[in-house]
């Protein structure tokens, strides 16, 4: 029984370090969010959660979006990958080959329904490992802060892929303030789906805006 209850405590050191792996050249860091999903599942299942309380609830979406100010949250990570967009196409414009190369070994650019599918599983699979299991599970022990910090770390080094230092860590540092701005979101929502429409819109804006140019 005590083996059971610390296995959320183990899923979550695994997804910290595998998702650093790309620092080493492995290129599996997208394996912490399989492992975050599957334990996301594991441990509603061993504590009997209901979809309600899960922070997995769809039911609750209509709920969520009624609140007019949660929709500036959403809104801000699309706005925060245009800021990036504009910047990088004014002085770093290395930077749209460097993310349409560390997006397409996930997405298909030539099937726009394919690419769409894609996406929305993407996002969603992110927010159920990172915000609905890592950060529900982190908020147990920490304050909000500290817990968004960590988890935003881990997920932006997740999407770490070699290149010019510069572009790496411009790319690096957006995907941060996007992963604190979905932390937030979930943590005012309490709703994995919620982020993850924030998660899909922007994303999804950033590659076709990124394919066009």
């Amino acid at each position: 029984m005590q083996n059971i209850k610390r296995m959320p405590l183990i899923a979550m050191i695994i997804m910290a370090f595998v998702s650093f792996s790309n620092l080493l050249g492995l290129n599996i860091a997208g394996l912490s969010v399989l492992i975050g999903v599957a334990f996301f599942f594991v441990n509603k299942a061993f504590e009997k959660q209901p979809f309600r309380h899960s922070g997995l609830d769809i039911k609750e979406i209509g709920t969520n979006l009624k609140d007019r100010k949660i929709w500036i949250w959403v809104a801000l990570p699309l706005i925060m990958d245009a800021v990036s967009i504009v910047i990088s196409k004014l002085f770093l414009p290395e930077y749209i080959a460097h993310v349409l190369a560390r997006t397409e070994i996930f997405v298909s650019f030539d099937k726009i329904t394919l690419l769409v599918f894609q996406l929305a599983v993407l996002a969603l699979g992110e927010e159920i490992a990172w915000r609905a299991f890592f950060q529900k599970q982190l908020y147990k022990t920490l304050p909000i802060m500290p817990v968004l910090i960590i988890s935003s770390v881990l997920f932006a080094f997740g999407h770490f892929s070699d290149g010019n230092i510069i572009i790496v860590m411009y790319d690096i540092f957006f995907v941060f303030i996007n992963s604190i701005l979905y932390g937030i979101i979930f943590y005012k929502s309490k709703n994995a789906w919620t982020s993850a429409i924030s998660h899909f819109a922007a994303n999804l804006f950033s590659v076709i805006v990124l394919v066009f140019l």
